[in-house]
């Protein structure tokens, strides 16, 4: 029984592109009580890796976060296999506004304790007691009332090439970071701010708004489905849009355009900028946004160093990289310091 990828990301590709099919992009979460993740998990991956679907999804005890690829003839049968499932039924499907064949090239389907690295101890407070869920028009009106503080539940790199007007970005790198200091920074406000939060897909808010309440927030608030389907709402009913700039994704496409407006700066020479990239030495993969003339120039690299190291044959660069540990730079992502231009926003 094949539980787990027989194909590189380079095969994965290639047979993609032979077969010349449309892919959607999707993405979906629903938290929920699931007794025995591990059956779920291989349950899916089966019936999945049957009809071709590919991407990230984990899956805890608390529910199931999913980003994924599935070919548009199949998507029926994927959205019938959803709804055999007793708390994915009618589960709200984020289709990415634009789509990319290869956003996915294997399929992971894995357990963890979290399905957001939130860092919260559940057990002590009501994970179900979420705040008020607004559509695109609902969050519209409610920014124009003076007594509304809109939160960007995203991290810096994320905001960084886009966010709502008038919003608080945070400057972190994990949720679980920016948790604490927007309690500390609203204190004062609990009674009498409308709290609004935003996120790419509305998981975060999920579990952020059910916490703000315990925390004693009176008025909390979320935007349903996040950026994408705010702005598939813009787009059908014709609604003003208030998001400027990129919307960041976590899969290979890693943004999607909202709006016209480019609101970042290329890291290296400060030019305008928001096309985010992995520096190209494969030991560093630093994530950061760099233009064209930039990419060019640098090889698409973060450094001279890292430069110096992708014109080495291919052997010696695997030399370099052995026994190496750079996951620290990796997670702090667009924070090194040898990057000039940085966090630059409007």
């Amino acid at each position: 029984m094949q539980l787990y990828n027989t194909l590189s990301a380079k095969e994965r590709a290639e047979l993609i592109e032979a077969a010349g099919k449309e892919r959607l992009t999707i993405s979906f979460y629903q938290y929920a009580k699931i007794e025995n993740p591990q059956e779920l998990r291989d349950m899916l991956f089966l019936f999945w890796n049957g009809i071709d679907v590919l991407g990230r999804i984990y899956i805890a005890t608390e529910g199931i976060n999913a980003q994924l690829s599935v070919p548009a003839e199949n998507f029926q049968k994927f959205k019938e296999h959803l709804d055999t499932i007793s708390f994915l039924k009618d589960v709200r499907l984020n289709i990415a506004i634009e789509q990319d064949n290869f956003s996915f090239l294997k399929l992971k389907v894995k357990v963890r304790h979290k399905i957001v690295a939130d860092g919260l101890n559940d057990d002590t407070f009501d994970v179900t007691n979420k705040g008020v869920h607004l559509n695109a028009v609902n969050f519209n009106e409610i920014l124009e009332d003076p007594d509304t503080v809109l939160v960007d539940m995203r991290n810096h790199y994320e905001s960084e090439i886009g966010h709502f007007k008038g919003a608080v970005t945070p400057d972190v790198d994990t949720f679980r970071d920016s948790l604490d200091i927007i309690e500390d920074d609203l204190k004062e406000h609990k009674e009498d701010k409308k709290l609004v939060m935003y996120c790419t897909g509305g998981i975060r808010c999920e579990k952020a708004s059910a916490y703000y309440k315990h925390k004693g927030f009176k008025q909390v608030y979320q935007l349903e489905g996040g950026i994408i389907n705010y702005f598939r709402q813009v787009e059908k009913e014709g609604v003003e849009n208030k998001f400027i700039g990129k919307n960041f994704v976590f899969d290979e496409r890693r943004a999607e355009r909202i709006s016209e407006d480019v609101i970042a700066h290329c890291h290296q020479c400060g030019k305008p900028a928001d096309t985010h990239v992995n520096c190209a030495n494969e030991g560093c993969h630093l994530l950061f946004i760099q233009c064209e003339e930039c990419a060019e120039k640098m090889h698409r690299c973060c450094s001279e160093e890292c430069k110096e190291i992708v014109a080495l044959p291919y052997e010696e660069q695997k030399k370099l990289r052995k026994g190496r540990n750079n996951s620290n730079k990796i997670f702090k992502k667009g924070r090194a310091d040898y990057l000039p231009y940085l966090s630059k926003k409007d």
